[in-house]
């Protein structure tokens, strides 16, 4: 399995403060633009969106995810890779 976070990603998000269904929509719009193979940076600090409405959507759309807690920082990275 590819380590989606060893991937250089094509856009980095950053919705740090907004709350559903904000970073969702960020996010839909975010990956619209990618190509195929390309990877995605989301920084993201709700989490609801976290744990449960990105990665409903990434399974819907067959994307892969990998969620990285900062806990130092407090917010959560999550790389989505198009495929």
């Amino acid at each position: 399995m590819t380590d989606i976070k060893s991937i250089t990603p094509a856009q980095e998000l950053d919705v740090l403060g907004r709350v559903c269904p904000y970073p969702l929509v960020m996010v839909k719009k975010a990956m619209e633009k990618l190509g195929s193979g390309q990877v995605l940076k989301v920084l993201a600090d709700a989490p609801a969106s976290v744990e449960d409405t990105i990665p409903r959507f990434c399974e819907k759309q067959g994307y892969s995810l990998e969620t990285v807690k900062l806990e130092d920082k407090g917010y959560w990275e999550l790389y989505i890779l198009k495929s």
